[in-house]
């Protein structure tokens, strides 16, 4: 079974398949993120510290091997391949462009879970970047947050909400961004359900939340000077 916090990146675009993948693996205790397209799934891997990603590799905007090659290049996080085309050619390829395993499908998804588990207990750490700005303090992690020393309690939304944000210093995010990267992939992801997590994570990050700058019409940027 995972430890706490084990998070797992999902890059699948079919939503019926997405969907069952997300449940059971939430429901076997890990923190899950779900990308549709090569374009999320390289900003997920890269920069919101996955330690495992789940990779197909027909995606709308490009191919898997793409994503599996600019990881290999960056040291990301291992990744285990999903897919429907399992010839031995494209089995080889995966692996040599680094994949740690191979699941055709169709597939059980407590297969999946165990390989992810097996994987986890020999596969590379995850990094672990800190963003300090104001008294505040990020460990992306270890998945806290303090102000003045003190833990805050942010929902599994607010703090992924918070880690896209702050690993983009004063780059300006829509709202649309954050709602695919950041959000329950099977909940509400308009613009208000954006907003309504970004006040309660101001709210809780009391005068530190002000790095939280609103970009009208667009979305939000961090942007630590704003506190003063």
């Amino acid at each position: 079974m995972p430890v706490d916090g084990t998070r797992v990146l999902v890059v699948e675009d079919d939503t019926h398949v997405a969907a069952g993948i997300v449940e059971g693996l939430r429901e076997a205790g890990f923190h899950v993120h779900l990308a549709a397209t090569a374009a999320a799934a390289l900003r997920g891997a890269i920069h919101d510290g996955p330690h495992i990603v789940v990779l197909d590799l027909m995606l709308p905007d490009g191919h898997g091997f793409d994503v599996l090659r600019t990881l290999g290049e960056r040291a990301g996080p291992p990744v285990i391949v999903l897919t429907a085309q399992s010839e031995l050619d494209e089995r080889v390829e995966a692996f040599k462009l680094g994949a740690v395993d191979f699941v055709p499908k169709p597939f059980f998804v407590r297969e999946l879970i165990a390989r992810i588990d097996a994987r986890l207990r020999t596969g590379r750490s995850a990094p672990t970047p800190r963003v300090l700005w104001a008294d505040a303090e990020l460990d992306i992690g270890a998945r806290l947050v303090t102000v003045s020393g003190k833990t805050v309690t942010l929902t599994e939304y607010e703090h992924d909400l918070l880690v896209y944000l702050a690993t983009r210093a004063r780059r300006a995010v829509s709202r649309a961004v954050l709602a695919d990267v950041a959000l329950d992939p099977l909940g509400e992801r308009d613009a208000r359900t954006v907003d309504s997590h970004v006040a309660r994570l101001r709210r809780k990050l009391g005068a530190a939340g002000a790095a939280i700058v609103t970009v009208w019409g667009i979305g939000y940027r961090f942007d630590p000077g704003a506190c003063g």
